[in-house]
């Protein structure tokens, strides 16, 4: 599946910055979700929100902060797709 050009690189700048150690399940297993979340909207490419949902659905609640701090790193809004959700 396609992916905004824009959303690709601030995720794989994100999962750059990640510990050696996280990189590739958390590569695989967000970019499954945020495919999945694209397919379900019925859309031709995964775009930032599908991502943002991915991240916050897929990484484990202890990583959160990293996540966050990722987040914000590569300017992914997260909160104006209402994230984070009282976890």
């Amino acid at each position: 599946m396609d992916w905004d050009i824009k959303t690709q690189e601030k995720f794989k700048l994100m999962i750059s910055k990640m510990p050696v150690f996280h990189r590739r399940i958390a590569e695989e297993a967000v970019t499954l979700k945020a495919q999945e979340n694209a397919k379900e909207r019925r859309v031709a490419q995964v775009e930032e929100a599908d991502v943002v949902a991915a991240l916050f659905s897929e990484v484990p609640k202890p990583f959160y902060s990293l996540m966050i701090r990722l987040l914000e790193d590569v300017k992914l809004d997260y909160r104006k797709y209402g994230y984070p959700v009282g976890r």
